[in-house]
């Protein structure tokens, strides 16, 4: 699951924009580098696209997606969200969730889908590839987009997906010579309908949880859905990772009959003081100069690993593009390491400057009173009803050692679907919110999943119910979708 869009050398709407719970940016904390030369600069946007209250759906562009009007080659897509004064929303309030870009003209490498050349999501990874490569363009090619917008709000809003794509027309001096850069798509979970894995707390080997390493029988016993085998020879140029908040690194590797080699490993950068907990992040890319050889028959493999240390994270993915010319004319992994350093795809970017966790912002629900026993807990209108503390003092529901509370999501079956989460956090769970608070880091774990009946990215159910083990105690919990929504209820004895 990813996206991003365009239009037609559109400049920037000055159309009012909607009304939002935090401030935009309207720049990024780095400069853009010059195209390369010969290349122009396009700006390109989508929409206007009508966000409901707490939106967390997939999505699709349909048939008609705005694109460049003449044959010609892709070397940079930059891809961003946009408010219809042209104002960057902060990433705390509505973001890019995924992204996926489909030419519908072409077969996928990896997987009975149209071809995927280009992904994002809140970390905004750019594409570039080498001076020398260019993605084949034609104006003829259809394209589709996949994408999941996300409203951490109660307040609806409108944006354009937009992107800059630097490109070389077929007719210019420029193009003669350009090397053909084909991508594949690499995921853990590839061909899935909702490709992700959850990372819990204190998985993995001291603190780090690997995918699909750690986990025995990941893939049952079908074919690993993290691998692509090479069709011909071919020369790999180009590659960057896509990983969740949490996530550390995502590692290339190629095996050949009994060999196996390390490719690159795409690190992600947290400018995020908290350390790798927040969306304030950028990937590396491979240098201009990586070339590695590869022959009919060798398994690419991608892995990806998280942080569990302190914390859980769930719905997490791991996604390299790989982009591959004709050729033999790189290094050979297998007698030379191509493992070198990457670039940093970016700087900091100052949507991301909300990180939250300041402190007592809410009140403490282990120093509320007891409410009356519960077995039922009704979330609507973004509160969670009984318990709820977001916007003050409340009682706190209670249950008896082994009795269970079930929460049921009133706002699911409503416009797109609101769908929220009931997941542990370390008490008392009260910070402001941000890109780094709260998180899943309670000592005891649980987790609802999306509450929602219509499928992925859901649970497939509206209720859930809390575990019947839990010792005496108060647990505070938050929304994954909303995280300014906070509750907590009381495991208590007799008397």
């Amino acid at each position: 699951m990813w996206l991003i869009l365009l239009s037609g050398c559109a400049g920037k709407s000055t159309n009012t924009a909607s009304k939002s719970t935090s401030s935009s940016a309207t720049t990024t904390a780095t400069t853009d580098p010059p195209p390369e030369p010969g290349a122009e600069r396009l700006q390109f946007k989508m929409g206007p696209i009508s966000i409901a209250p707490g939106q967390n759906a997939i999505q699709y562009s349909g048939k008609s997606v705005p694109k460049p009007d003449v044959d010609g080659w892709i070397v940079r897509i930059a891809p961003n969200l946009r408010r219809a004064d042209g104002s960057v929303p902060a990433v705390d309030v509505i973001h890019l969730h995924h992204g996926v870009w489909l030419n519908e003209s072409r077969k996928d490498n990896t997987a009975a889908v149209p071809e995927r050349f280009f992904a994002a999501g809140e970390e905004k990874t750019i594409m570039q590839l080498p001076q020398g490569f260019g993605y084949q363009y034609n104006a003829s090619d259809k394209w589709l987009i996949n994408y999941m917008i996300h409203d951490l709000t109660p307040i609806p809003d409108q944006v354009f997906i937009t992107y800059d794509i630097d490109f070389i027309p077929a007719t210019s001096p420029a193009a003669q010579g350009i090397r053909e850069a084909k991508p594949a798509w690499l995921d853990v979970q590839n061909g899935s309908v909702y490709p992700v894995f959850d990372a819990l707390r204190g998985s993995g080997v001291n603190g780090v949880f690997t995918y699909p390493d750690d986990v025995p029988n990941a893939y049952g016993d079908g074919k690993p859905l993290n691998q692509w085998v090479v069709p011909s020879d071919e020369v790999l140029v180009s590659t960057a990772g896509h990983l969740h908040p949490g996530g550390l690194h995502d590692d290339l590797d190629v095996q050949r009959g009994g060999d196996s080699a390390h490719l690159f490993s795409s690190e992600a950068h947290y400018f995020e003081p908290a350390g790798a907990v927040s969306w304030d992040v950028a990937m590396t890319n491979t240098a201009p100069d990586w070339r590695v050889s590869l022959h009919a028959g060798d398994v690419l493999s991608v892995h990806t690993s998280y942080d569990t240390s302190t914390t859980s994270w769930y719905e997490s993915m791991g996604i390299m593009v790989v982009w591959f010319a004709d050729g033999t004319d790189g290094n050979n992994p297998f007698t030379t390491p191509v493992d070198q350093p990457g670039l940093l795809n970016h700087g900091h970017l100052p949507e991301n400057d909300n990180h939250g966790g300041a402190p007592n912002a809410l009140p403490d629900p282990g120093s509320l009173p007891s409410g009356p026993p519960a077995s039922q807990v009704n979330i609507q209108d973004f509160t969670y009803g009984a318990g709820d503390y977001s916007e003050g003092p409340a009682d706190i529901p209670t249950v008896a050692p082994g009795g269970t509370i079930t929460f049921d999501n009133l706002d699911a079956p409503t416009g797109v679907g609101i769908w929220h989460t009931i997941t542990a956090c370390s008490a008392p769970c009260n910070g402001s919110t941000g890109i780094a608070y709260p998180r899943a880091d309670a000592p005891v774990q649980f987790d609802s999943g999306q509450l929602g009946a219509a499928g992925p990215p859901t649970s497939g159910e509206l209720t859930w119910t809390t575990p019947a083990t839990l010792a005496p105690g108060t647990y505070s919990y938050f929304c994954r979708v909303h995280p300014f929504m906070r509750g907590a209820f009381r495991v208590v004895t007799s008397g």
